[in-house]
């Protein structure tokens, strides 16, 4: 996994129209050069079908690392929290209690499975600061089943947001996707539908928050999200006191550790 890059808004270099993410530049530069060097010879030799074959090929996976250019919904209610990830909803789970939120507290987990077919581009749900992040080996099983999400090598990224809560955003590899590219740092700013990262070929990335019982979650099982598009879920915030915000910098802290 990449780290050490500062939170910035990546951008974007275009090929046949389409805008592709500096995340995946090694991988889109070698796959230009591979069809360059197998299309050489096609040309010369004047075998079009060939040649027609590659150029399909090339345009198919180079796709995989399109990077749309989106801006978010507008009249956006304060707790609205965008997807962060393009895909089908995979599942919308209660648990007693996560790492990413406060400690002991239970959370929502919203979970979307991302295809090789989807954009793979990460984007902030929600305004924030990073407090938190905890990278965990694991295996690479297909991203469409229960048991991935539990064992399969992931990123966690823990957000501070104005309230004094905080919320998570879990990255996990698939059975293709074998790298979580995450730029971000301790102290980084998130804003709400910008990029930070991205999960190469297969995937899956959970949404989650704080206080079930103050979220309201306007997705189901089978739905169909765009990231930094859809409105995933709503949160109740409230003013953050400073006893809030201590505690809750101190709960990051312990989860750097």
């Amino acid at each position: 996994m990449r780290r050490g890059c500062t939170a910035r808004n990546a951008g974007f270099v275009y090929s046949f129209g389409m805008p592709l993410t500096p995340y995946g530049l090694k991988e889109w530069s070698l796959m230009t050069l591979g069809a360059v060097v197998l299309a050489v010879p096609c040309v010369y030799l004047h075998w079009w079908w060939p040649l027609g074959l590659i150029i399909v090929v090339w345009m198919a996976l180079v796709s995989f690392f399109r990077d749309p250019i989106r801006s978010i919904p507008k009249n956006l209610k304060p707790g609205d929290m965008l997807s962060p990830a393009d895909g089908v909803i995979s599942a919308v789970e209660r648990v007693d209690t996560h790492e990413c939120v406060e400690a002991g507290k239970p959370a929502v987990i919203i979970r979307i499975f991302l295809s090789v077919l989807n954009v793979h581009v990460n984007r902030a749900p929600f305004d924030g600061e990073v407090t938190a992040l905890r990278y965990c080996p694991g295996k690479f099983l297909n991203a469409q089943t229960a048991e991935s999400a539990r064992v399969n090598e992931c990123n966690f990224i823990t957000v501070r947001i104005s309230s004094g809560e905080t919320i998570g955003i879990r990255q996990v590899s698939g059975m293709i996707a074998r790298r979580i590219v995450c730029p971000l740092k301790v102290g980084d700013r998130l804003i709400r539908g910008k990029k930070f990262g991205m999960i190469k070929f297969g995937s899956t990335t959970e949404l989650i928050l704080p206080h079930p019982n103050d979220v309201e979650v306007f997705v189901k099982i089978g739905d169909k999200v765009r990231g930094g598009k859809t409105i995933l879920a709503s949160l109740a915030l409230t003013p953050a006191s400073p006893q809030r915000i201590l505690e809750t910098r101190t709960h990051a802290t312990s989860v750097d550790r």
